[in-house]
């Protein structure tokens, strides 16, 4: 458990936060606006500008920003400071059209470090920690975000990066890191490659798992900690805001991700009218950024699903745990679905692997869903009738609380692809 001091900002009063988000706010606005021609616009258009914002509630005045207006000013058009100021620059998969890129000064590289050094404090880790970390290096904003986090702690870094599993595991076995920094569907990856190798992963030294870049369920964290011994925690980010670090979830409560709300302001909406709504209610998570420099965004929909909770571990405000994205939504005849939904009701099982994926199909005029899923090593024997039965029994539960017929498909162990990034769930082959 970490003996760092907290920061004082994380020990202030509501009224103290709320003092400085507000000046911090008034400046975010102003730097944005007149900086950015993107934002000059946008305001302009709307009938609003900077000044206008008299208290935190008057943000609901100003226009989102969305991925699209960060694809439209491809691939500088939204920094608000000289190129010659901007000293590195990450960017998204582009896997729909142009990808997101982002960019950060000097001082905002140290932000992003003192907010994921904070957050990595907050699981516990302090200076004597060694930190194995499986986020991909290189434009993907994971690598580095977590690296400069875990040195400015001063924890030693592992700088591992994704792939190479057998290799991981080597390292994990023989170096003895404190904490492992992955995504969760990779940890699940390197279990696997553990019990491969003949390993006892309870004999491991490491103890805590800080897991971020895709949404994962309860259910899931309980299976990663009984399988591996450690503590699983929630780290969050994106690229858009400043990437891993954004928020993150407490050792002691491990209720959901505390978001860092002296430099990140959170507001929670309805996805389809953009109302903003009360603390407490679901709906799609929105960021403005207090103190980014290079690449201030306003209003930033993240398109995560999720609720704001008051503060417990720390006096700022928690998100529940991400169950999916408005974007991963898929209707199914006229049903909303969330790949976490199937995800809750395969994991319990004890036959199955948490392995999975889903394929969406037109038959005729209708959409149908698969699920593909496997077996766990110990249940790999199991014959073709208790496999049907095992699939049928799913299928009732997905139909019971989901209230979509879902086809299921039972492999052997080992058959679904593996992720050594973030897990690509949903494989949408209507048009294919």
């Amino acid at each position: 458990m970490s003996n760092a001091p907290l920061e004082a900002i994380e020990t202030a009063s509501l009224d103290e936060l709320q003092s400085l988000q507000l000046e911090r706010m008034r400046w975010s606005l102003q730097h944005a606006y007149d900086n950015v021609p993107h934002y000059k616009k946008s305001f302009d258009d709307a009938g609003v500008e900077p000044g206008d914002l008299k208290s935190l509630s008057d943000l609901a005045k100003f226009p989102f920003t969305v991925k699209t207006d960060l694809r439209n000013n491809y691939p500088f058009g939204m920094f608000a400071v000289p190129q010659k100021d901007v000293v590195r620059i990450h960017a998204s998969s582009g896997t729909t059209g142009q990808p997101t890129v982002v960019g950060y000064s000097a001082k905002d590289i140290d932000t992003w470090a003192t907010v994921v050094a904070r957050s990595i404090r907050a699981a516990g880790g302090s200076a004597e920690d060694m930190v194995h970390v499986s986020y991909g290096y290189g434009l993907f904003t994971g690598g580095l975000g977590a690296h400069y986090g875990a040195e400015k702690l001063g924890c030693s870094v592992i700088p591992m990066s994704g792939g190479q599993t057998a290799k991981q595991v080597q390292l994990l076995k023989d170096f003895n890191p404190d904490i492992i920094m992955v995504t969760p569907s990779y940890m699940l990856n390197l279990a696997d490659e553990i019990e491969r190798q003949g390993i006892d992963p309870h004999q491991l030294k490491l103890r805590c798992g800080i897991f971020g870049a895709e949404p994962w369920t309860n259910t899931m964290r309980k299976a990663i900690e009984e399988r591996l011994g450690i503590d699983a925690l929630d780290i969050y980010g994106l690229s858009e805001v400043m990437g891993p670090g954004v928020g993150m979830e407490c050792l002691e409560t491990k209720d959901g991700p505390t978001i860092w709300e002296d430099h990140f302001y959170p507001e929670i909406i309805d996805p389809a009218t953009g109302e903003v709504l009360p603390d407490g209610e679901y709906g799609e998570l929105v960021f403005t950024s207090l103190t980014k420099e290079a690449m201030p965004v306003i209003r930033y929909r993240t398109r995560d699903l999720t609720r704001l909770l008051p503060g417990t571990a720390r006096p700022m405000r928690r998100i529940d745990k991400i169950t999916g994205r408005s974007d991963d939504m898929m209707i199914i005849r006229g049903v909303n679905v969330f790949p976490s939904q199937i995800e809750e009701l395969a994991l319990p099982m004890p036959q199955l692997a948490p392995h999975y994926q889903i394929d969406i199909t037109r038959q005729g005029n209708m959409d149908s869903l698969a699920l593909n899923v496997e077996l766990t090593p110990a249940f790999g024997h199991l014959e073709q009738s208790d496999r049907m039965a095992l699939a049928k029994e799913l299928s009732s539960k997905i139909k019971t609380f989901i209230g979509v017929s879902c086809a299921i498909n039972i492999a052997d162990p080992g058959q679904i692809a593996r992720s050594e990034g973030k897990a690509v769930r949903v494989r949408d082959l209507r048009n294919k």
